[in-house]
C-alpha cells in the first residue's frame, strides 16, 4: 500500500454545513483542492500513503504484515488534488480520536485526540494544514469535544491553532547496579518476566493502566488502540529481542505494576558486557511497586543501562534514585492541548484552593472562547461565566491550556511574558489554585 489509489466513492463536504456564532469559516482552499470526510475502508490505502510521504517512512513486509489499523471512523477528513479529473489523489489528511481527557479533581472531558497530521510534500505552502486544523477544530467543537489533544511531531506548528504544552515527561539513563532507597513493603512482592503476549497479557496490562488517577492519563478505550499499543514491530527490534513484560504482583496474585521492554546485548572490545533495557511503557501503583519494578530493571544480566522511556516528572523513579546526576535526565513536551470551549473547560476541573478571578482570554481563531471569563473555583465545584468586569489576568488561550492541567504554573508563564497580571496579588491566587499535587502525564503516545 504505497501508491495512491483513485475510487469512485462520493466524499461528503467535510465544512459544517451552516455557520455557527463563534466557530470560523473553514479557509477557501486553491482551485482543485476539496476538503472531504474520508471513508474509513475506501479511501484507506490513500492515507496511509500520504502519511509516509509527511513523515518519510516505509514498512517492512513483517511490518506490514503486524500493522493495525487504529482510526476510527467518521473522524478522518483529507484534501483531494482533483486539478486532474483522471489522476485525482489526496494531498493532505488528518484524524481524531474519540478520547476522555481526566483533569484535576477526577472528571473525564470529552477530547478530540488529533493525529496523523500531514501534507504531502508536493502540496505544501498551499493552506491545505490551515484548512484541514480549522476544519478540526470545528468538527470537534460541533461534536461537543471540550479540548483537543495531540502529540506534536513539529513543535512550532501547533502554536498558531491555540495549543498549548499541556504536560512534559522526563527520559533517563540509568545505570545497572543504581543504588535505589528502600521502601517499606517492595521485598514483599514479586516480579515476574515473561515475554509479552498479548492474548494472556493485554487485559492485565490495561487493568492496571486504568488504576492510574493522574489528569492527562488518557485511556485507550478501542480494541483497535489496546491491539496497536501492543504490536511488537519487527522493525523497530534493531538486533535486539522481542517484547518483554515485567509484572509486579502481591503475594496474592494482584497485578500493581508492569513494564514493556526488551533488551540489546553489546559487548566492549574487552568483552565487557554493555548491553541496554529500553522501555516503551511503564506503570507502578504504589511506591513499593515502583521500587520492586525498578529494582528488577537495574539488576538484569549482561544489561549495562536502563533506557526509561516517558517518565512522569514526579515519577517515583526519580525520588528512588540516590544519585539523580548519574541518570542523565532529559525533559521533552508531552500532550499539546487545545480549549474548545473555555467555560467548559474551566467548569469541568477543579482546584487546588479556593479562586475567584476574571480571566480575560484571547482567542483568534476560536471567538466563542475570547472575552472575559468569571471563574469561581475550589477543591469540590466550579463555574465560569462570562463578564463584563475587569480583568485580573489576560493571557492567551494556548497559555491557558498549558496551565490547565496543573502542569505549569500561572506564575511561570507571567514569568516568560504569556500572562499579564492587572490586578497586584491575584496571579500568586489563581496559580495556587491552577496547580495540583499529581503532575499531568500521559504514558503512551497516539
Amino acid at each position: 500500500m504505497t501508491q495512491p489509489v483513485t475510487t469512485t466513492v462520493t466524499h461528503a463536504p467535510a465544512a459544517p454545513p451552516a455557520p455557527v456564532p463563534g466557530l470560523p469559516e473553514v479557509p477557501a482552499l486553491p482551485a482543485g483542492y476539496r476538503l472531504a470526510e474520508l471513508d474509513d475502508v475506501a479511501d484507506r490505502a490513500a492515507v496511509i500513503d500520504v502519511d509516509r510521504w509527511a513523515f518519510a517512512y516505509e514498512l517492512s513486509p513483517e511490518d506490514e504484515a503486524a500493522a493495525v489499523w487504529e482510526l476510527e471512523p467518521g473522524r478522518t477528513v483529507g484534501v483531494w488534488d482533483e486539478r486532474d479529473a483522471s489522476a485525482r489523489r489526496l494531498a493532505a489528511v488528518h484524524s481524531s480520536f474519540a478520547f476522555e481527557l481526566p483533569v484535576p479533581g477526577g472528571a473525564r472531558l470529552p477530547t478530540a485526540g488529533l493525529t496523523w497530521v500531514g501534507v504531502h510534500p508536493g502540496h505544501r505552502r498551499r493552506g491545505l494544514a490551515r484548512a484541514m486544523m480549522t476544519a478540526h477544530l470545528v468538527r470537534s467543537a460541533r461534536r461537543g469535544e471540550v479540548v483537543s489533544a495531540l502529540y506534536a511531531a513539529e513543535t512550532g506548528i501547533y502554536g498558531r491553532y491555540g495549543y498549548g504544552v499541556a504536560t512534559q515527561h522526563a527520559t533517563a539513563k540509568v545505570g545497572r547496579g543504581a543504588a535505589l532507597r528502600d521502601v517499606p513493603g517492595a521485598q514483599d512482592l514479586v516480579v515476574e518476566l515473561d515475554r509479552l503476549d498479548p492474548g494472556r497479557h493485554g487485559e492485565l496490562l490495561e487493568g492496571v493502566h486504568a488504576a492510574v488517577d493522574r489528569p492527562g492519563w488518557i485511556l485507550r478505550r478501542s480494541a483497535a488502540l489496546r491491539a496497536g499499543h501492543l504490536v511488537d514491530w519487527p522493525g523497530a527490534r534493531k538486533d535486539a529481542e522481542s517484547m518483554r513484560i515485567a509484572i509486579v504482583r502481591t503475594t496474592a496474585g494482584e497485578p500493581r505494576g508492569y513494564a514493556l521492554f526488551r533488551r540489546k546485548e553489546s559487548w566492549s572490545d574487552a568483552g565487557q558486557p554493555e548491553g541496554t533495557v529500553k522501555l516503551r511503557e511503564h506503570v507502578a501503583l504504589d511506591a513499593a511497586a515502583a521500587r520492586a519494578l525498578w529494582g528488577t530493571l537495574t539488576d538484569l544480566d549482561l544489561m549495562a543501562s536502563v533506557h526509561t522511556g516517558r517518565l512522569a516528572v514526579d515519577d517515583a523513579l526519580l525520588h528512588l534514585l540516590t544519585d539523580l546526576r548519574g541518570a542523565q535526565v532529559r525533559l521533552h513536551d508531552g500532550v499539546w492541548l487545545r480549549l474548545l470551549e473555555v467555560g467548559a473547560a474551566l467548569a469541568g476541573r477543579r482546584y487546588a484552593a479556593d479562586v475567584d478571578v476574571v480571566l480575560e482570554v484571547h482567542d483568534d481563531l476560536l471567538g466563542a472562547n475570547a472575552g472575559r471569563w468569571h471563574l469561581r473555583g475550589s477543591p469540590s465545584a466550579a463555574t465560569a461565566e462570562r463578564t463584563g468586569t475587569p480583568a485580573h489576568l489576560a493571557l492567551d488561550v494556548a497559555a491557558l491550556a498549558s496551565a490547565y492541567l496543573g502542569g505549569t504554573s500561572l506564575a511561570a508563564l507571567a514569568g516568560a511574558g504569556q500572562v499579564t497580571e492587572h490586578v497586584p496579588g491575584s496571579l500568586a491566587a489563581a496559580s495556587t489554585a491552577f496547580g495540583w499535587p499529581l503532575a499531568p502525564a500521559m504514558s503512551w503516545g497516539f
